[in-house]
């Protein structure tokens, strides 16, 4: 069972989610990954990808309603006058009539302000169910918040290499969920390295299924990605794992 978190007004986000990033096939992995179990899906303008995950939604013959989708505003879209024409793209190219979740990818001139105002529009005309950031500080999530629009979740890199405590901190003291991206890499923290190997073997599950735990455990949303099927699938199957509390202690201590 995929366990959700609440994001806004009823809205729940699976915990663990497919990410698309450079995939060689998104076509073909994402549509492993929805036959696998995996319902949340994360894509982005700047990934090139909205076609081939669109495509692979259609094929897996799920219901729109049964798959939560992500995707996330780049660069020159992030002004005023473009979000609402690059949500008319981004729907048209993933052939869907809504987009569970919209985030701005990263802050690129435009003031998170005036691109949050107007993905707001998109909420409320019924195109978005619910807005967010990514690659937020925690200053900028700050400001964002200060708008008082409904700013539900922050993506960022979290794993045991790229450990953003202030900003995870910050973001799940103010109700706003955080999503892990490239969660699985350990780097070379020998210390990490060898903790999460010996878990591994405690558990009788990979290192991956060991990190990407963790981070479920610390209440995060995961999105790892690969384009091997077997990796797919024995990632998802890190929703059966659950470490003790002094395990979860152990890999926060890691670094």
């Amino acid at each position: 069972m995929n366990k959700t978190l609440p994001l806004v007004d009823n809205i729940h986000i699976p915990q663990m989610g497919f990410g698309t990033w450079a995939l060689k096939d998104a076509k073909q992995a994402t549509l492993h990954a929805l036959q696998t179990g995996y319902r949340h899906l994360d894509t982005a303008d700047y990934y090139h990808n909205h076609t081939e995950v669109g495509q692979a939604m259609k094929d897996s013959g799920l219901r729109r309603e049964d798959i939560f989708l992500v995707t996330k505003l780049y660069g020159s879209t992030l002004a005023s006058a473009k979000v609402g024409p690059a949500v008319d793209r981004f729907l048209k190219e993933l052939g869907t009539d809504y987009i569970d979740l919209l985030l701005i990818h990263w802050l690129s001139g435009t003031p998170a302000e005036e691109s949050l105002a107007a993905m707001e529009e998109t909420r409320a005309a019924g195109k978005v169910r619910a807005i967010g950031v990514s690659n937020f500080e925690a200053e900028d999530m700050r400001a964002a918040l200060a708008t008082g629009l409904p700013v539900c979740n922050n993506q960022i890199e979290y794993n045991l290499e790229v450990r953003a405590d202030d900003v995870a901190e910050f973001c799940l003291a103010n109700n706003v969920t955080v999503t892990a991206y490239s969660p699985v890499k350990v780097g070379g923290r020998a210390k990490a390295r060898k903790l999460v190997a010996n878990l591994a073997e405690a558990y009788d599950s990979t290192p991956e299924q060991v990190t990407l735990a963790w981070l479920m455990a610390k209440g995060f949303i995961v999105i790892p990605r690969s384009n091997n099927p077997k990796h797919i699938d024995s990632n998802f199957r890190s929703l059966e794992l659950t470490l003790k509390k002094e395990d979860v202690a152990a890999l926060d201590a890691s670094a």
